[in-house]
């Protein structure tokens, strides 16, 4: 199914406890550009970026209380089109399973996602940052039904 990014993107930010300074001081330096979208992040990020650029940021709960699933749950609504997601792959992370689900659903919705600071650049000074942009995106219903009609010939042989 074709699904169509909005100019004003849906944008959410999370970062690792190691690196909320560095996403803090990319948006910071980045303000002008994500001043012209909305943005969201979990718990202490969403906070920490509203406090240092002054723009809204919708703020969910804190990564390891659900956050993570949170903003899972959002982009396989279709309601976040980019995620940027500073991660630390240096430190073990106790909710490991939820920010791989995150990533995970983020690939099967096909939104835009960085995980460091170069790939956020790149996708921050894409010429689709202020245009449209159309994609192909699973269609959840259709295909729940078609797995309920093979599950079921399966059944029935």
């Amino acid at each position: 199914m074709k699904k169509t990014m909005n100019t004003q993107k849906h944008i959410a930010l999370i970062a690792h406890d190691n690196k909320k300074d560095e996403l803090v001081s990319w948006c910071i330096k980045n303000k002008a550009t994500l001043g012209g979208h909305f943005l969201c992040g979990t718990g202490t990020t969403a906070r920490l970026v509203a406090e240092a650029t002054g723009l809204p940021v919708k703020a969910y709960k804190s990564g390891p209380l659900g956050g993570d699933q949170q903003v899972g749950a959002l982009i396989a609504d279709g309601k976040i089109d980019m995620l940027i997601f500073f991660s630390d792959p240096l430190e073990a992370q106790p909710h490991d399973p939820d920010i791989k689900a995150l990533v995970r659903i983020s690939t099967v919705y096909d939104i835009p996602m960085a995980n460091n600071r170069a790939t956020a650049d790149f996708l921050i000074s894409s010429g689709y940052m202020f245009a449209p942009y159309e994609h192909d995106v699973i269609d959840s219903e259709e295909n729940a039904e078609n797995r309920a009609s093979e599950m079921k010939n399966d059944i029935i042989k």
